[in-house]
């Protein structure tokens, strides 16, 4: 009896290549069998995989776009293949590397092919995604020397900040007052208190 067909990817909340690995998938895969999880880099919790695992059944096959679907790192994507391949006896094709294709060479020679360019692959991956990060470290660190600022910028001060300001720090106003005034929470008016007396003393360093 021929198994099932299935598919499985896995997405980054901002990944862009979703809807092209989709139709790859879906030219192979029935839509009702085709399990996707979205999360962001530091979730790899994958409901959806785990249930797709759970209805694999020896013969069935699994298409993914990349062996870096499998895991997150190295050791990861060796040891899910082998739950794939060895406990669940399903047979995997890896869409963009045609050599990792279990229905091919299921002699001990062409076994010790697709394992060793599994392997290679998984290890490749892992030091792309470790370069990457360094990347993306550098790039930061350069940027905040060139004093560039992340993160999201600071609503606009209402109009009356630099009065009530001011007759807060002269003790005119307590400091729930003040953000009363200003129509701020308490916490965010000291916050912002502290902020605008910085920039105070660094304009007028700048003079």
């Amino acid at each position: 009896m021929k198994g099932k067909i299935y598919g499985y990817m896995r997405v980054s909340s901002i990944d862009q290549n979703e809807d092209r690995q989709r139709r790859a998938l879906l030219r192979l895969v029935p839509a009702e069998n085709l399990f996707m999880d979205k999360q962001s880099g530091k979730d790899f919790e994958r409901p959806q995989y785990k249930r797709m695992v759970r209805r694999l059944r020896a013969g069935d096959l699994l298409y993914i776009s990349s062996i870096d679907r499998l895991g997150r790192n190295y050791r990861e994507i060796l040891e899910q293949w082998r739950v794939l391949t060895k406990e669940k006896s399903a047979d995997v094709c890896v869409l963009d590397m045609p050599l990792l294709d279990t229905r091919r060479g299921k002699d001990l020679m062409g076994a010790f092919i697709a394992d060793l360019v599994l392997q290679i692959l998984s290890f490749v991956a892992q030091k792309e995604r470790e370069n990457i990060r360094t990347r993306q470290a550098q790039g930061i660190a350069a940027a905040k020397a060139r004093g560039v600022r992340f993160g999201r910028p600071p609503a606009p001060l209402p109009e009356n900040f630099p009065l009530v300001y001011a007759r807060w720090q002269a003790g005119e106003l307590t400091g729930v007052a003040a953000a009363r005034e200003a129509g701020m929470s308490n916490s965010s008016f000291r916050y912002r208190a502290v902020l605008y007396e910085m920039q105070k003393n660094e304009g007028g360093k700048g003079k």
